[in-house]
């Protein structure tokens, strides 16, 4: 944390330019995903020559998620690893969902969920593509999803990608504001998939200390309240991204607030952060190029 209490990664100058953008987007549609692959090189390089205190916050990472030290490659593997998804969003908010080879795990157990008329909350992380959730929608007998996030960050980038589907954008719950959680509550009223993500703080949440790739990491309570106080079954969801145009999205069961009594809320809320926490690590053991906080998570000075 900051000293004003901000979050580091918040603190962080946001780096994309609307005019590359623009750029990427036109190149992208126009020639097609092969000829924007070959920008992403140059883009990647200039990240990984220019962008210091990322590069370490890449390093530290990678050391504890590969076991061994991490070189330059590495790095270099995770920043077009990051910037690849990134792309990909271009295609995936335009619904060109035919364009990739997605394999999807575990969406059996939440399709049961729904088919009570309950809407289910998913929680990933910044950890390969939350985007591709999309096509789950698309390809799994119409499942309605609507994502939760922190838009102020990046908000050049959604202006650019909302401006290629305006329409794909339209449930995005922007977190930040008194109404969000009503507007979250509806959206589980009326059958939604609601995704959040759940390795960063806004700099206000309460934060609680899990053991991490070996070393202590704080992670925010404030997602699981919400699940709590919304009595919502809960799912870990991620997209890893395996390079060319592969995906997998996998679902994992978390913890089911609609059968925990108040007094036992505290606990079951530990509880399941600690199922989150240990699914996260297990995935960056699994694809650990995937998972994309170039900052000081673990506040090591």
């Amino acid at each position: 944390m900051t000293e004003d209490g901000q979050a580091d990664w918040m603190q962080q100058e946001e780096r994309s330019h609307a005019l590359v953008l623009r750029f990427m987007v036109w190149l992208s549609l126009t020639f097609g995903r092969r000829l924007g692959r070959v920008v992403l090189h140059i883009i990647t390089a200039y990240f990984v020559l220019f962008a210091p205190s990322a590069r370490r916050a890449s390093r530290h990472y990678l050391e504890r998620a590969l076991g061994r030290p991490a070189g330059w490659r590495d790095g270099y593997r995770h920043v077009l690893g990051f910037a690849s998804t990134i792309h990909d969003r271009i295609y995936l908010l335009n619904d060109r969902f035919a364009d990739f080879d997605i394999k999807v795990y575990g969406v059996q157990e939440v399709r049961g969920t729904l088919s009570d008329g309950v809407g289910a909350l998913l929680i990933g992380a910044h950890f390969g593509s939350f985007e591709v959730l999309r096509a789950v929608g698309w390809g799994a007998g119409g499942l309605k999803v609507a994502m939760l996030m922190y838009k102020d960050n990046a908000r050049k980038l959604n202006a650019s990608l909302a401006a290629i589907n305006p329409k794909a954008m339209q449930d995005i719950i922007p977190l930040g504001r008194i109404e969000s959680m009503l507007e979250v509550r509806d959206k589980l009223d009326h059958g939604y998939m609601v995704g959040m993500l759940a390795d960063r703080t806004l700099g206000d949440d309460a934060m609680k200390m899990f053991d991490f790739l070996g070393h202590p990491a704080p992670f925010p309570v404030g997602p699981w309240r919400l699940a709590a106080m919304l009595k919502r079954p809960v799912f870990f969801m991620t997209g890893l991204y395996l390079g060319g145009n592969r995906y997998e999205l996998h679902f994992e069961p978390l913890a089911d607030f609609s059968q925990v009594e108040r007094a036992d809320r505290q606990a079951a809320i530990e509880q399941a952060m600690a199922r989150y926490v240990s699914c996260l690590e297990r995935y960056c053991k699994r694809q650990p190029y995937n998972w994309f906080n170039f900052f000081n998570f673990w506040r090591t000075k």
